[in-house]
C-alpha cells in the first residue's frame, strides 16, 4: 500500500477508534443545534466550518478533545486551582493553586466580562459564543462516550465537563502568563515580617524571571520575517512565521482553520484549548507574533507604617492592605494562606531583590490582569483585508498581551510592531519616581521600581490609550516597510536595520545595545537571500527557499570563531576545567575542525560548540559597536583564559559522548520505542532553528523541551494562500493517535505540509476524511 492509501487508511481507522462512525469518507452527524463540518485533511489538520461562531466554537471544542483532550482537562485542573488535589501536594502545585485561587475569590475571570466600562469594551457576543460552544463541544465529546485512549488520563477523575467560566479562566491565565503568572511563587510567599514563612517557599525560579535580561520565561521565544514586495520574487507579501514554545505540556499549539462562510476565514495555529487562531493567515493578510521584551508590570515600592508592615503611606496617609485567605484541598488536609493587596494590586516578594521588611515592601501592577481585549483582537485581526486594516486593529484594540506582530499582506506591505500591553512608564515618569537605587536597573533591564508613596507616581493615561495605565500606540513602536520587518526577540531596533526605531520608552525595550547572534543571523539570512549570496539558486523569496532559508540549520557563532577557536586548540591541546581537571583537547580540536558550521542531523560535533557556547565560552575580543550592530563583536577572545576553561568544560561534560558524533544520532525525540533525530540547536550558538533537548549523561539529548514548534511559509499570491507549514512535535500527544508522530517524523526530514486555504488545495489532499459534529442547544 502506498504511503499516502496508509496515511488515509490511519485517519480512518483513528476516526473509528474516536468513536465515530465513518461511513466511506463522512461521519453520522448529530443534531440540529450546534452544527459543525469537519473536513481532516493530512496529519489531521482539521478545516472547521460552521454558520455561526457559537458552532465554530464547538466544532473546535470537539476536534481538540478527540486529539488532546489530557492537556485541555490538566489545563482546567489548574485554573480550577486543583493540582494538589490531582497530582500531589509538593510545592510547585500547593503555590499554583493558591494563586489561581486567589484569582478565583477575586472573581478575575468574571471581570474580564465586565463592560462597557472606562472605555473598556466588553466581549463580543462572537467571542462570547465562540467560548460556549468550545466548552459545549468539548463536553460532547465526553458525553458521546468516546473512549479515552491517552494514558495520560484514561480512567482519571479529573478529566471532568468544562464550563464557559473555566474557558475564561484559562484565558486569564494566558494573560498574565508573563506577569503574575511568572511571580505567582512570591505572591503566594509575601508574608509581612512578623507572620510564619513556611507553608509556601517561593520557589527559585521566580528571582530568575525578575531578573532576566530578556524580560521572557523560560520555553518561550519566536522568529519570525515579513518579506514585502522588494524581497519576493512575485511581488507578493510572504510571511515566515516559527514560534519557539515547549513541546510538552498545555502551552502547545494546535493546528486548524476555521471558517465562517463570509464572516470569518483563517488558517493557521491556536493554543491548545484555545478558541481563535492567534498566528495564520487569511485570504488578504498573513502574521505571526514573537515574544516581546517589553515589560508587563511594574514594581511599586511601599512604604510602611512604623509598627504596621500590612499598612503604607500614600500621599502621607496610611493605607490599610487587603489580608484574605485563601483555602486550598490537597490530599493531606486543607491549606491556607493569608495573602495581601494593595490599590496597585498584589504584594510580591523575591528573595534577596524584593523583600518585605519592617519598612519597606513591594506591589505589583499587572497591565494584562485586566485585558479582555484579546480574544476579539484575535478576531478581528482575522478579519483584516490589508496592513493598514490589521494595524488599525493593533492601534484601537490594544491587546496583544506579551508578543510582537510581523504581518504582510497581498499587496506587499510588511509590518512590524510591538504594541502589546506595556505599562504607561514614559522617560519623565521614570525619571520623577524611580529611586535612585532602581536607577541602573530600569535602564538596563527595562524594569521600573516606582514610589508607590506618591499619587503623582501612578501610571496614568495616554490620549490615545486603549485603557488607563497602559503606553498608547504613539508610544510604541511600528514600521511599515515594502522591503522587510524581522524579529528573533531582540527589542524593535532594529525590525529592519536600513530604518531603526528610536525615541521609545525603556520599558518597551532597549536601542543601540548588542543583539544576539540569532537576531544577527536571521537579518543576515534575509539580506542575502535579497542579493542571492546564500548558496541557493537565484535571489529573493519564494516559499521554497524561505523553507529551505529557516531550516537551513547554520551556527552563526561558529561561523564567526570556530576557526580561531581550533587554532587556539591545537596550538595549546590541554586545558584545565573549572574544578581543576586537566582534559585532552586533541580530540575536541579534530572534531572543531571537521564540523559543517550547522546543527543539521549529519552534522559532526555541533554539540560540543553547542556545550562550549553554553559554558560561556563566546567570549569576544571587540567590542559592539551601535554603528555596526549586526557585525559586531565577531573575534574571539583567544587570550581570555575562560574561552579554554569553556571548551574543557564541554569536554568534560560530553564523557562518553564522541565528539564527532552526528547529531542526528544523540539528540532525538521519542515517540513511543521510537527515538526520532532532531536537527536545530540552541540561540545561544547562533542557530536561528531553535531546537533546546534536556541532556541525559553519555547519551546526549533525549527529550526535545522546546524551540521550533509551528513553522509556516505562506505566500498571498494572486491565486490566494499558498506554501508550507508543519507542526514539528504533531497534532496530538496522546500516543494512541494516529498523529502523534507524523509531523515529527516530517520535520525530521525538514519536509512540510502544504497550505490548503482554497477550496481547491483542499479537496487535492487525497488524505481528507469529512465529518459532522453538533447537538441540540438547550
Amino acid at each position: 500500500m502506498s504511503r499516502r492509501r496508509l496515511a488515509a487508511a490511519a485517519t480512518v481507522v483513528g476516526l473509528a477508534a474516536a468513536g465515530l462512525t465513518v461511513t466511506g469518507s463522512t461521519a453520522v452527524a448529530y443534531g440540529d443545534g450546534y452544527s459543525a463540518l469537519i473536513q481532516r485533511a493530512s496529519y489531521g489538520v482539521p478545516h472547521i466550518t460552521a454558520r455561526d461562531f457559537a458552532s465554530l466554537g464547538f466544532g473546535a471544542g470537539y476536534v481538540q478533545a478527540e486529539d488532546n483532550i489530557c492537556l485541555i482537562a490538566e489545563r482546567m485542573v489548574t485554573v480550577r486551582a486543583e493540582r494538589s488535589r490531582w497530582f500531589g501536594a509538593d510545592t510547585d502545585n500547593v503555590s499554583s493553586d493558591l494563586f489561581h485561587q486567589k484569582a478565583i475569590d477575586d472573581q478575575a475571570a468574571e471581570k474580564l466580562l465586565d463592560g462597557p466600562h472606562d472605555g473598556v469594551r466588553a466581549p463580543s457576543t462572537q467571542v462570547r459564543d465562540q467560548i460556549r460552544g468550545f466548552a459545549a463541544g468539548y463536553n460532547a465529546y465526553l458525553r458521546d462516550g468516546k473512549a479515552i485512549t491517552d494514558p495520560a488520563c484514561a480512567g482519571k477523575e479529573w478529566v471532568r465537563p468544562i464550563s464557559e467560566l473555566d474557558m475564561w479562566r484559562a484565558h486569564w491565565a494566558q494573560m498574565v502568563l508573563t506577569s503574575s503568572g511568572a511571580l505567582a511563587g512570591g505572591i503566594v510567599a509575601a508574608a509581612p515580617p512578623t507572620a510564619s514563612r513556611n507553608s509556601v517557599p517561593p520557589s527559585a525560579p521566580q528571582a530568575a524571571v525578575v531578573a532576566g535580561s530578556e524580560g521572557m520565561p523560560t520555553g518561550l521565544g519566536s522568529n519570525a520575517y515579513g518579506l514585502g514586495r522588494d524581497a519576493t520574487t512575485s511581488g507578493a507579501g510572504m510571511l515566515l512565521a516559527n514560534p519557539h514554545f515547549p513541546w510538552d505540556g498545555a502551552d502547545r499549539f494546535y493546528r486548524m482553520r476555521l471558517k465562517v462562510p463570509g464572516r470569518y476565514d483563517v488558517e493557521g495555529a491556536a493554543g491548545v484549548g484555545g478558541p481563535i487562531i492567534e498566528i495564520g493567515h487569511n485570504g488578504q493578510v498573513a502574521w505571526s507574533h514573537t515574544v516581546s521584551v517589553a515589560k508587563r508590570f511594574v514594581w511599586h515600592r511601599l512604604e510602611l507604617v512604623p509598627g504596621d508592615p500590612t499598612s503604607y503611606r500614600y500621599d502621607g496617609e496610611p493605607r490599610k492592605m487587603t489580608a484574605r485567605t485563601v483555602t486550598v484541598q490537597t490530599p493531606d488536609g486543607p491549606v491556607s494562606r493569608t495573602l495581601y493587596d494593595t490599590h496597585f494590586g498584589p504584594v510580591v516578594v523575591v528573595p534577596g531583590q524584593f523583600e518585605w521588611t519592617t519598612t519597606t515592601a513591594y506591589a505589583i501592577t499587572d497591565a494584562n490582569a485586566t485585558n479582555n481585549r484579546a480574544l476579539d483582537g484575535w478576531l478581528a485581526m482575522g478579519q483584516a483585508g490589508s496592513v493598514g486594516e490589521l494595524r488599525t486593529v493593533l492601534d484601537e484594540r490594544q491587546f496583544l498581551p506579551w508578543v510582537n506582530v510581523v504581518a504582510v499582506d497581498r499587496r506587499g506591505q510588511a509590518l512590524y510592531a510591538d504594541h502589546s500591553v506595556v505599562p504607561r512608564v514614559t522617560d519623565s515618569l521614570a525619571a520623577a519616581c524611580i529611586p535612585a537605587p532602581f536607577q541602573d536597573w530600569y535602564e538596563s533591564e527595562g524594569e521600573a521600581v516606582l514610589d508607590g508613596s506618591r499619587s503623582s507616581c501612578e501610571l496614568g493615561r495616554d490620549p490615545d490609550a486603549a485603557v488607563p495605565g497602559i503606553l498608547g500606540p504613539a508610544n510604541l513602536p511600528a514600521l511599515v516597510r515594502g522591503d522587510y520587518v524581522a524579529n528573533s526577540n531582540d527589542s524593535y531596533w532594529l525590525a529592519n536595520p536600513e530604518h531603526p526605531l528610536e525615541g521609545y520608552p525603556r520599558i518597551v525595550g532597549d536601542e543601540q545595545t548588542q543583539r544576539s547572534l540569532r537576531t544577527r543571523l536571521g537579518v543576515h539570512q534575509v539580506q542575502q537571500r535579497r542579493t542571492g549570496t546564500d548558496g541557493l539558486p537565484g535571489r529573493g523569496f519564494t516559499t521554497s527557499n524561505l523553507w529551505d532559508v529557516a531550516l537551513g540549520n547554520r551556527a552563526y557563532g561558529g561561523e564567526l570563531v570556530r576557526d580561531d577557536l581550533v587554532r587556539s586548540c591545537e596550538a595549546e591541546p590541554t586545558a584545565t576545567t573549572s574544578d581543576g581537571a586537566t582534559v585532552d583537547l586533541t580530540a575536541a580540536c579534530a572534531a572543531l575542525r571537521g564540523w559543517d558550521l550547522r546543527v543539521d542531523l549529519d552534522s559532526r560535533g555541533a554539540h560540543l560548540f553547542t556545550e562550549f557556547a553554553l559554558a560561556k565560552g563566546l567570549r569576544f575580543a571587540d567590542p559592539f559597536d551601535p554603528t555596526a550592530p549586526l557585525t559586531t563583536p565577531s573575534r574571539l577572545a583567544v587570550d581570555d583564559p575562560e574561552v579554554r576553561t569553556a571548551l574543557a568544560n564541554a569536554v568534560q561534560k560530553l564523557d562518553g559522548i564522541p565528539l564527532d558524533a552526528r547529531l542526528g544520532d544523540i539528540q532525538t525525540e521519542p515517540r513511543g520505542a521510537e527515538q526520532i533525530p532532531i536537527h536545530g540547536g540552541r540561540d545561544v550558538a547562533g542557530v536561528f532553528n531553535l531546537i533546546e533537548g534536556g541532556f541525559e549523561p553519555g547519551v546526549g539529548y533525549s527529550k526535545i523541551s522546546q524551540g521550533t514548534s509551528f513553522l509556516m511559509a505562506v505566500e498571498l499570491g494572486r491565486d490566494g494562500p499558498s506554501g508550507r507549514q508543519i507542526l514539528t512535535y504533531s497534532q496530538s500527544a496522546n500516543p494512541n493517535s494516529p498523529w502523534y508522530a507524523d509531523q515529527t517524523r516530517l520535520y525530521s526530514e525538514k519536509g512540510w505540509d502544504t497550505i490548503k486555504f482554497t477550496q481547491r488545495q483542499l479537496q487535492a489532499d487525497p488524505n481528507l476524511v469529512t465529518y459532522r459534529v453538533g447537538e441540540r442547544r438547550d
